[in-house]
């Protein structure tokens, strides 16, 4: 796992002035050190500039990158970030190709890969990755992002140049690019936030690659396309081989991800989802004769201000603790300081470059600190719930044209200042990007209305609150210099789940009935039927308080950049409401305090960024 930055000119030559563009790009580089702290590097050719941090996962001493290849008729160099689970099996394909390899990591298993089958290399890579590719032999640059996007690529353009990195950090660092914020960002954030449109960088005139698609720049311009698509196909397995296709998979998928040089372990907050990771992973690496070092998350005085029925719901520790004892696991039980989050805030907002999903973030990316003084991967169980229809809206009516996961538009238009949201006209832009998203969901002939809005959903859940989700692994893991690998988001299993029905996946009404059904044997039915523990919510009202007193003071001091946006009476109305859960602004995550919260990340984000707003 790393970061990577750089850029490609395919008419100027970068040559002349080598050393100046090489210590750019590793400027570029040092700016998401944070995703590399192992090894730096740095490479320029005629057109392109390479800068690379590495974290270290296999063959730490020969992975070097960039990473380069020539003889009389190729020559390439690749930075990379991600990990392939199927390299042994490419490895051996290529060999057949002729080619043979210097090294154990999957980085040159890539770049073979792509100097063997072109940009159709895509296709057969498994794993998660974001990568970049100087074909020099064809004066091109190449991108790639994984299927679901697991892995981060942004990019921009700046006079005939194409500027990319893994996060938008990387890319000011780049001269003349600048964090502006227009209508779209202002949309993003207020009206879509924590999520993003897919491809959308929220920052003006900057993108990201989409999960599932490459890029091409060269002297016959840009061109974005997708390499990976999912497709509507009938349904024409029964049941049981559907419980039997999951298990398998999911056997396969965890086996693989296991693979590493650096220790590894697993999250386990007791519920279904991290449980199944957690067994298959344990049972794996027992039969290796290693055990699996486990860990959940709790708050240093959470249990001061719940009861014990709420403490048993709420709390990942207390089920996790008892998950540990039936797998068989080293368990431990991290503990934060509740102090901590106001000031982690600002960390989480740096980690993910946007305002995200406030004290859920910060508490994960201490909960990441704390794994990464003994271990540099993790297994997660995030993502099963929008793969498996876990989540309620799979089964509720919506209001139309709104996400299910943020319906109260108007609570959201409400904030901004009402010139801005009369100009901006914030909830049509939210309508619009639904209906965008609607109108790419796959469409089968003769589906039931009732899968039709089944599957509608999953394409969603997987495109929208996943992505979500996952960017919150890569970003707050990948901050503290921990990989965080998510099996659920293999591409086998969702294209396989994508094509079931409701009936299949939620036999009876049971959410994740399906995935309940393939597990069985390998947890005991206390853990299997166990409700989804949801992340950890701080309870101790002195953090509530203290983000009413941060809250107010901005509201106070004029010269806080917020005020530009931010209608002044909805946040004072905001800070003496009743902070419950009724009106959540994002899924099960935001709601409450968290409100609250979140205001003060883009204000810290604002702040910290220096962005200049234009409208």
């Amino acid at each position: 796992m790393c970061g990577f930055a750089g850029f490609f000119d395919p008419e100027e030559s970068l040559r002349e002035e080598k050393y100046l563009w090489m210590a750019l790009a590793r400027r570029m580089a040092q700016r998401i050190a944070h995703r590399g702290p192992d090894e730096k590097g740095a490479y320029v050719s005629e057109h392109c500039a390479l800068a690379q941090a590495r974290l270290a996962v296999l063959d730490p001493v020969k992975g070097v990158q960039p990473m380069t290849y020539a003889d009389s008729a190729l020559t390439a160099a690749i930075v990379y970030n991600g990990e392939i689970y199927n390299a042994d099996a490419l490895r051996e394909e290529l060999s057949q190709h002729g080619f043979t390899f210097q090294t154990g990591c999957d980085t040159e298993v890539v770049l073979k890969s792509y100097l063997c089958f072109g940009p159709a290399c895509a296709e057969k890579l498994n794993g998660i990755f974001a990568f970049a590719i100087d074909d020099v032999s064809n004066n091109r640059l190449f991108l790639c992002r994984d299927r679901f996007g697991v892995k981060p690529l942004f990019y921009t353009f700046s006079g005939g140049r194409l500027v990319f990195a893994s996060e938008i950090k990387a890319l000011f660092e780049y001269p003349g690019v600048q964090p502006v914020l227009g209508r779209t960002g202002i949309c993003e954030v207020f009206g879509i936030g924590p999520t993003r449109t897919p491809g959308c960088g929220v920052f003006e005139n900057i993108r990201e690659i989409r999960p599932g698609h490459a890029a091409i720049w060269g002297q016959n311009g840009f061109s974005e396309y997708p390499y990976f698509q999912l497709e509507a196909r009938p349904y024409t397995e029964d049941y049981d081989t559907s419980v039997r296709k999951v298990r398998e998979l999911l056997e396969d998928i965890v086996s693989r991800q296991l693979t590493s040089d650096v220790p590894l372990c697993a999250f386990l907050s007791g519920d279904l989802q991290s449980s199944v990771i957690a067994a298959i992973a344990a049972r794996e690496r027992f039969t290796r004769g290693l055990p699996l070092q486990t860990y959940a998350f709790t708050y240093g005085e959470n249990g001061q201000y719940t009861g014990s029925n709420s403490k048993r719901t709420e709390d990942s520790a207390f089920w996790a603790e008892q998950a540990g004892a039936l797998l068989n696991t080293e368990h431990s039980t991290l503990i934060c300081g509740d102090e901590q989050f106001p000031d982690l805030l600002m960390d989480a907002v740096i980690a993910r470059d946007l305002p995200g999903m406030a004290d859920i973030d910060a508490a994960f990316l201490c909960f990441c600190r704390e794994v990464k003084k003994r271990h540099t991967v993790a297994l997660c169980g995030e993502c099963a719930d929008e793969i498996f229809g876990g989540h309620p809206w799979f089964f509720q009516k919506s209001p139309a044209g709104v996400f299910p996961w943020s319906r109260n538009l108007s609570q959201r238009a409400s904030l901004l200042k009402p010139d801005i949201a009369a100009e901006i006209q914030l909830e049509d832009y939210v309508r619009e990007r639904f209906r965008e998203a609607v109108d790419a969901v796959p469409v089968l002939c003769g589906e039931s209305s009732e899968n039709r809005q089944f599957r509608t959903m999953t394409f969603l859940s997987l495109y929208w609150f996943m992505a979500t989700l996952l960017e919150q692994k890569d970003r707050c893991g990948m901050y503290s210099g921990l990989e965080v690998r998510v099996p659920y988001a293999d591409h086998r299993l969702i294209e396989y789940i994508f094509n079931t029905p409701k009936e299949i996946r939620a036999p009876n009404g049971v959410p994740d009935g399906l995935l309940r059904d393939a597990c069985r044997g390998l947890l005991p039915d206390s853990v299997l039927f166990r409700p989804k523990c949801p992340f950890p919510k701080i309870h101790n009202p002195r953090y509530t308080e203290e983000l009413r007193k941060r809250l107010s003071h901005v509201l106070r001091d004029t010269e806080q950049p917020i005020h530009r946006l931010l209608s002044a009476k909805a946040a004072v109305d905001l800070l003496h409401q009743c902070l419950d859960d009724r009106h959540p602004w994002f899924g099960p995550f935001l709601s409450g305090p968290q409100r609250i919260a979140y205001l003060l990340q883009i204000n810290l984000w604002l702040v910290r960024y220096k962005i200049k707003i234009v409208l």
